[in-house]
């Protein structure tokens, strides 16, 4: 009997440490107060940090971090017995436009542009398999890089949950911006699939 509730503890604590192991994704789309607000909302979605990747200098500032070649990006931790990189690539191609090479919306620049940020060799492979499904059936050339194993720079913390901290600021910004209205012209009823509509 003692084995037994030693082997059902031991059983428990395994599941337990199991369910704490998280993985990560690095999305850039455009202004990362949006793509943040886009994958808080996604399901096993655990966090999101917004920051800056793929330039030449070392811990990059909003003020510097155009001239140093960094795009605006977002680290996402998800837990694996939730959902899948495979669902969140799915998410991320219909919530911004892969076909814009200059920026994304009314926002401009290469920092703006869009990229998926592989931790290894695998999410690699499997973006570019989601990249020529997310063409087939947009129609249409998409120009997003997939790049592998930058460093990620996490924002200045007045960055992090813009869209909760300054909500009516955000959603002037992400109506004015037109971000919205372009997923659905682009994607129709796939716009922002995967996010739920939840405060």
């Amino acid at each position: 009997m003692l084995l037994a509730g030693a082997a059902t503890a031991l059983l428990f604590a395994g599941g337990a440490s199991q369910a704490q192991e998280q993985a990560k994704a690095i999305f850039a789309g455009g202004c990362f107060w949006c793509v943040e607000s886009d994958f808080d909302k996604v399901a096993g979605v655990t966090s999101t940090i917004s920051g800056y990747i793929g330039g030449s200098s070392d811990n990059p500032t909003y003020e510097n971090h155009t001239a140093d070649g960094h795009r605006e990006a977002v680290e996402i931790t998800y837990d694996p017995s939730q959902t899948d990189f495979e669902t969140l690539l799915a998410t991320f191609w219909r919530t911004v436009d892969p076909t814009d090479d200059g920026g994304q919306f009314c926002d401009r620049g290469f920092s703006y542009t869009t990229a998926i940020y592989a931790v290894d060799g695998e999410q690699a492979t499997l973006a570019e398999q989601s990249k020529a499904e997310a063409e087939a059936a947009l129609g249409q050339p998409i120009v997003t890089e997939v790049v592998e194993g930058q460093t990620f720079w996490p924002a200045e913390d007045y960055h992090q949950d813009y869209y909760v901290k300054n909500p009516v600021r955000y959603n002037y910004y992400r109506r004015a911006c037109g971000r919205d209205v372009r997923l659905v012209q682009l994607w129709g009823n796939e716009a922002m699939k995967g996010v739920m509509a939840k405060n």
